[in-house]
């Protein structure tokens, strides 16, 4: 006589199913595999040959409100993976405290994927580069170890990333294919190979780190570019993979991984249906039909590929990182649409049906009327927002409401990993020496990344990392009071891993006879920019009476300027700040991210409709050096259009 049998729900992807033994009794799962076949080169599901085409998604570029209707548009795609990194950074914004919800959670994420019938390629870095700030290592890093060398055998790093491990991982574990869940493949680093360190031993010890948490539950994987660091990147024990964009050179890019990884399947982690984007560059664009047959081109190869980006999304926040490109620093834009086969706000582009036409040739896809409704999000442009100016960053009201603790003196400047500061403003502030004769230059050593200096409130210059213009004229007369307001424009995110904001060298002034003089004694106030602050100085009325004069050009420090508008119907619409210089804008609280349409290409900001709410809303910028005045009717003004400007 049988036993009474408890089952269990077991999510069925592939070929798993549940098997009753009659011996003893007892219920048996069959185990649920995922490994390589290194004889057939093929991944094997459930001992079956398999292959993946996929989707980059990540989720903290979407508000999470969003998340499964992204999903469904990408299955209706034909993918059958979604590949996302996890973001150190959001999850560990500071020593020892954890967020894991909204936008961070990421269990949800990971459940609508496999709801939505997805497998999951896993990328937890843990650094993921990704055009965020830092490459999603923590700013906090470097504030607890000045010294750090992070992605190497550094015991501080190893350590950290260990804990971090201890906090993650035990979250994920249920997700993994051989538990039971849509997890794949986890990769482990990020094209290290293109790193300088080349540390073999920490690659080794990371992998182990990484295994101790996956237990042969899915395939490990690293991911290098071909003709840069495969060597380096190969760790012992772990799966090779490419990545590449549209092109000719194909066969090469195989070689070129099959030189490390003889045998096993094909993959290209990273296929590029677009690129990024810095501030002050053309909008990265790629031609839809090259990409469609450059993707024929590696299925055809037998290949599994992973598109980065199939939706980009929004770098919301101070989230955006920057590159060096040679000796030229340049910041990302917010917007990360990344020309990819959705736009930034889950549209489906030109590229889309192409796509599908392909995939649909090698793997089966929904049928098309599953993406009904996919096409276009509701947009509207709700027209004009009148603005008034409410604060002076400078003014003693300012910075008692902006400003977060109390001022520090120091010797030498203070950078922001000094002050734990993740990113906004820092001010420097020190007395100037006799000033004998015009001009006197004062320089700054090692800005990052970009400065207003002002002399007793009065701005006389800015200067700048990415152009070198580190060096501006003072007169006699002038004043006495130096201040310098330094902006963090994204860290660097890709290779450089210590990217120190502030000021890190020294300030000296060089007078008409070569001699200089290092300024010492500096008091330094941090605007770390939180949305909490900004809203609460918004509706501050005492520094609204602070405000007297109005003006276009800021010449005696950043202003916030606050504004509402009503709305009757919710949907997705574009911030234009055409005519305001450079800044940050907030809407109901939210921190949508930096504008800077003087430079562009990206003109709008994306807001999404879940950011809004029928009724009134409020909308807030801090600009930093030219407002939108009409000078006739002296009023302030943005517009919120039904179209995003990227190519500007």
């Amino acid at each position: 006589m049988l036993n009474t049998l408890n089952f269990k729900l077991v999510t069925a992807f592939g070929l798993a199913c549940l098997l009753v033994s009659l011996n003893g009794g007892a219920a048996k799962k069959i185990n649920r595999s995922f490994t390589i076949d290194h004889s057939a080169n093929t991944f094997l599901m459930d001992g079956s040959p398999f292959r993946y085409v996929s989707g980059s998604f990540h989720y903290f570029r979407a508000l999470p409100q969003v998340w499964e209707e992204r999903l469904k548009t990408m299955r209706a795609a034909g993918l059958n993976a979604i590949d996302t990194y996890i973001e150190w950074s959001l999850h560990n914004p500071h020593d020892g405290v954890y967020d894991w919800e909204g936008i961070a959670d990421i269990e949800r994420f990971l459940e609508l994927a496999q709801k939505e019938g997805f497998y999951v390629v896993l990328r937890p870095g843990p650094y993921i580069c990704a055009e965020r700030d830092n490459g999603g290592l923590p700013h906090w890093l470097f504030t607890k170890y000045p010294d750090i060398k992070v992605r190497t055998s550094d015991p501080y790093y190893q350590l950290e990333v260990s804990k971090w491990y201890a906090q993650l991982m035990p979250r994920l574990r249920r997700y993994l294919y051989g538990n039971g869940g849509p997890i794949i493949t986890v990769q482990v680093e990020n094209e290290y190979g293109a790193f300088y360190a080349c540390d073999a031993k920490h690659l080794l010890w990371l992998r182990d780190e990484t295994e101790k948490y996956v237990q042969g539950n899915a395939v490990l994987f690293t991911t290098d570019q071909p003709n840069n660091g495969l060597k380096c990147g190969k760790i012992e024990g772990v799966h090779a993979t490419v990545d590449f964009g549209i092109g000719t050179n194909f066969d090469e890019h195989w070689r070129a991984m099959r030189s490390v990884q003889p045998t096993g399947p094909l993959v290209n982690s990273e296929f590029y249906p677009g690129w990024l984007t810095h501030w002050g560059e053309e909008n990265q664009r790629r031609d839809g039909m090259e990409v469609a047959n450059s993707l024929r081109r590696i299925l055809e190869a037998g290949a599994s590929v992973n598109f980065y980006m199939f939706f980009g999304g929004t770098n919301f926040g101070f989230t955006a990182g920057a590159n060096n490109y040679g000796a030229d620093y340049v910041a990302d834009i917010t917007s990360y649409d990344y020309d990819a086969v959705m736009d930034e706000a889950g549209n489906v582009t030109k590229k889309f049906e192409m796509i599908r036409k392909v995939i649909a040739d090698f793997i089966d896809v929904p049928h098309e009327e599953a993406c009904n409704g996919c096409t276009k999000t509701q947009r509207f442009a709700y027209g004009n927002v009148t603005l008034k100016p409410v604060a002076n960053l400078l003014s003693e009201v300012g910075r008692t409401t902006l400003a977060k603790g109390e001022p520090v003196s120091a010797e030498k400047p203070l950078t922001f990993e000094n002050l734990d500061q993740y990113s906004g403003l820092v001010l420097y502030e020190t007395e100037l020496p006799h000033l004998e004769i015009d001009p006197t230059v004062l320089t700054v050593n090692e800005l990052h990344d970009r400065a207003f200096v002002y002399v007793d409130n009065e701005l006389v210059g800015t200067l700048s990392r990415k152009n070198g213009i580190l060096s501006v004229p003072l007169n006699k007369g002038w004043g006495s009071n130096l201040q310098i307001l330094v902006e963090n424009q994204g860290r660097i995110n890709y290779d450089t891993m210590n990217d120190t904001k502030g000021i890190l060298g020294s300030v000296t002034v060089e007078r008409f006879n070569g001699q200089k003089q290092e300024l010492k004694n500096w008091v330094t106030t941090s605007f770390p920019l939180e949305s909490e602050q900004i809203v609460a100085a918004a509706f501050n009325r005492e520094m609204r009476a602070d405000v007297v004069t109005k003006s276009k050009i800021l010449r005696n420090g950043p202003m916030l300027y606050h504004g509402e508008f009503t709305i009757e119907k919710l949907g997705d619409t574009y911030l234009n700040p055409t005519g305001w210089g450079k800044g940050v804008a907030y809407v109901n609280g939210f921190n949508l991210g930096r504008y800077w349409p003087l430079v562009g290409p990206q003109t709008t900001l994306y807001l999404p409709k879940d950011l809004l709410k029928v009724g009134v809303n409020t909308l807030v910028l801090l600009e930093y050096q030219r407002a939108n005045l009409d000078e006739v009717n002296g009023e302030y003004s943005v517009t919120l259009d039904d179209k995003p400007q990227l190519d500007g």
